[in-house]
């Protein structure tokens, strides 16, 4: 996710200037879609890579994600599959989905980002609601992590996830996107003030 059209380019991000990569322990890419519009089905994507590069400002600081849509977990095995089948996901057509930032709006803990989602062929526009946990130092090896947490959401139709006449009367269109991550600096940075 790119961030180099922001609204304000001199916006800061609260973070040290550098490299930031995705802690693998201390993350979470979840969702929820209505299930016969009574209840909802909850789930998070267990293979995801991402990089949060900080310049001086926005407009010279990018994010890039991906995620394996193979790697879907709701916790049933049985439903995972039929997800990840020609009926909803289609991962042998669309085996990632990807996010690139436009643009970073806002300022101390509460940001916007926006950006393009991609799933398969089809890109769309997507914003997230920000906030930012803070900067913290790791005791155990004087590593710095940061946190946030961003929701947003899409409508699966969008993306052409259409899925039939069963998930079009089963699953409902909004999918809710909650994200809880951890970055962590990468390479020399200034401990948290």
């Amino acid at each position: 996710m790119s961030t180099q059209t922001p609204t304000d380019s001199s916006t800061t991000l609260p973070l040290a200037p550098g490299r930031w990569a995705l802690d693998g322990n201390h993350f979470r890419v979840g969702f929820a879609i209505r299930h016969l519009g009574v209840s909802k089905v909850r789930g998070q994507f267990l293979g995801v890579t991402a990089e949060l590069v900080v310049g001086d400002t926005t407009a010279t600081s990018s994010l890039t994600v991906e995620v394996d849509l193979a790697s879907i977990d709701t916790g049933n095995a049985d439903r995972d599959a039929h997800v990840r089948s020609s009926d909803i996901l289609d991962i042998e057509a669309r085996p990632t989905m990807s996010y690139r930032g436009t643009g970073i709006t806002g300022s101390g803990d509460e940001l916007v980002l926006d950006g393009e989602l991609t799933i398969g062929s089809v890109t769309r526009p997507v914003s997230f609601a920000v906030e930012f946990g803070g900067v913290e130092t790791f005791p155990g090896d004087g590593s710095v992590h940061a946190g946030f947490e961003a929701v947003g959401e899409i409508r699966r139709t969008d993306f052409g996830l259409d899925g039939g006449l069963l998930a079009s009367t089963m699953l409902g269109d909004v999918v809710k996107i909650e994200i809880d991550v951890q970055f962590v600096a990468a390479g020399e940075q200034p401990a948290p003030a």
